[in-house]
């Protein structure tokens, strides 16, 4: 056992990923010190790696363009796309993110931690659903040079995965993968996408006197009092052991790297998973709050925001890109069939994972004017694959048997993919018809539809896909709605606060679209950060009544 905590030491922040660095943000501005531990020696965090979207319904840069939305259609999206399990969504959570989320995104604007910019041609993922809306909900940062950063500027994570540099105008001008393929290095650092969103947040950090962001600190352990209370932290170092005390926020991300927690919690083999996100993204959050009698939330594994990818020379060791999602290509299974929008992650997992009819592993199925129009990862368009990530052959029975597929099924699959793909149609699976996909992933020089087109043209080639995880994660510590951990009984856990992605996505259960992660991230920061210094947000009354 250690001390009690007191009011004089500084706020423990697990993680320098974006949510951590918001948190020490908060703490600082209202007059606490805070000292953020990350395990790497760059900063970042799985944030850094993503497209840098933040979820905002109804938030004040729409308003100010004009952009009509409102909370009350904003709480009904959230509790519409939750429909599949609603005893999963927790209600109070949820009214508390959505009630504070606009206040928390204007609060980091105000103190000068990020600037904000709605992306354009984005609209919500489930466009179906009760209370979807267009343009606005999506916010990210205006470009931030990289050498404003100064010795930081070599510490932060930078996305293997994304263009950054290329603004969010561009992809929906062009496309995200045309967009990749037109970077140009003018001697200027801009970073857009989560880096560049991170990189603001990192900028305002390191101005402040009450943060220190120590990198290299791997938390491995939790300080209780005799209470039972948890007052610090201890990290393991290059030099050694250190303690530290204070009340703990854990801002960790998911658990990709741990593969126990993967089949535990997705109930994936590593045969069929891989990740995109850092190799440092291991559960640690996950586990500290178990060690001090933390409980878990769980999401099934088919709700949980994965995507099609595949092996890659960097440093997750895979990537990921919306080449499957682009005409001229397919996912089938081992069967050679089709079995969901292949254009949609969304479908992809929920129908792959599926425990009744699952269909892993899968493959992604292109013809050769998809590799002369688009290529694949680094491969540039026409450009020679990767020796052993790809297969190639002059016909589909020939390339299904070099997959391990059945040929004969995929030349019929093909075939009748074929019959309406051209005329922008997939009467079977539905694939062009969600609007979000078609924005950040088509080619919009495609036409009738940015995201189908025949495999027509020979040799056609194929791989095997993996299903890989962002750093989100979904099941993860148990928090009420200001980030409190909950033990097995559904009490707090004194000291105790969870704002990363290590945190169940309780808040809004089974529905899940992009920029709910960051969104809530944000807005759990802006929470734990004022009560720990004193200065608590009172609650939001529910717009819906």
């Amino acid at each position: 056992m250690t001390r009690a905590a007191s009011s004089e030491d500084p706020v423990i922040v697990v993680g320098a990923g974006l949510s951590g660095l918001a948190t020490a943000i908060g703490v600082a501005e209202n007059g606490r010190r805070a000292v953020v531990l990350e395990a790497d020696e760059l900063v970042g965090g799985a944030a850094a790696y993503s497209g840098g979207q933040v979820w905002i319904g109804a938030n004040h840069i729409a308003e100010a363009e004009g952009l009509g939305d409102d909370p009350a259609r904003v709480e009904a999206y959230v509790r519409g796309i939750a429909h599949h399990d609603p005893e999963l969504l927790d209600e109070e959570a949820m009214l508390r993110w959505l009630g504070t989320m606009v206040a928390a995104a204007r609060y980091w604007e105000e103190v000068g931690a990020i600037e904000w910019t709605v992306i354009p041609g984005l609209t919500d993922y489930h466009s179906e659903a009760e209370g979807a809306f267009g343009v606005g909900r999506y916010l990210t940062n205006r470009p931030i040079d990289g050498r404003e950063l100064g010795e930081w500027q070599a510490k932060l994570r930078r996305s293997p995965h994304f263009p950054v540099g290329v603004s969010y105008d561009r992809i929906a001008a062009v496309g995200r993968r045309q967009a990749s393929l037109e970077q140009e290095d003018d001697g200027t650092d801009p970073l857009t996408f989560g880096t560049g969103v991170v990189a603001m947040f990192l900028r305002k950090a390191i101005a402040e006197d009450r943060v220190e962001i120590l990198p290299g600190h791997r938390v491995v352990e939790l300080l209780q009092d005799d209470d039972g209370a948890v007052a610090g932290a201890v990290a393991e170092t290059s030099g050694g052991r250190v303690e530290f005390h204070g009340p703990v926020v854990l801002a960790t991300s998911s658990y990709d790297w741990n593969q126990d927690l993967v089949e535990e919690l997705l109930g994936i083999d590593a045969e069929n998973f891989g990740s995109v996100a850092p190799k440092s993204i291991r559960g640690d959050g996950i586990a500290l709050a178990r060690s001090v009698g933390g409980d878990i939330g769980r999401i099934p594994g088919t709700r949980v925001p994965m995507l099609p990818g595949w092996p890659a020379d960097n440093e997750p060791g895979f990537t990921y890109g919306p080449e499957y999602a682009l005409p001229g290509a397919i996912i089938v299974d081992e069967a050679g069939k089709r079995f969901c929008d292949d254009s949609y992650y969304i479908s992809l997992i929920e129908r792959a994972l599926d425990p009744e009819d699952p269909h892993l592993p899968c493959f992604m199925v292109f013809d050769e004017r998809h590799h002369r129009t688009y290529g694949l990862g680094t491969t540039p368009p026409g450009g020679e694959y990767d020796r052993g990530l790809v297969s190639s052959a002059d016909t589909l029975a020939e390339l299904g048997e070099k997959l391990g597929i059945d040929g004969a099924q995929l030349e019929r699959t093909v075939a009748r993919f074929n019959e309406h793909a051209d005329d922008g149609e997939d009467p079977d699976f539905g694939r062009g018809s969600v609007p979000f996909v078609r924005t950040y992933a088509g080619d919009p020089s495609h036409k009738p539809n940015a995201l189908l087109g025949s495999l027509s043209e020979g040799p056609f080639h194929g791989m095997r896909l993996h299903i890989v995880g962002t750093g989100i994660g979904s099941s993860g510590v148990h928090i009420d709605g200001d980030g409190h951990v909950l033990d097995g009984d559904g009490a707090v856990i004194d000291g105790l606060y969870a704002v990363g992605a290590c945190a169940a996505l309780l808040s809004s259960g089974t529905g899940y679209n992009s920029g709910f992660a960051l969104g809530r991230g944000l807005t759990l920061a802006y929470l734990a950060a004022h009560e720990l210094a004193g200065s608590p947000i009172a609650p939001t009354p529910s717009p819906a009544g």
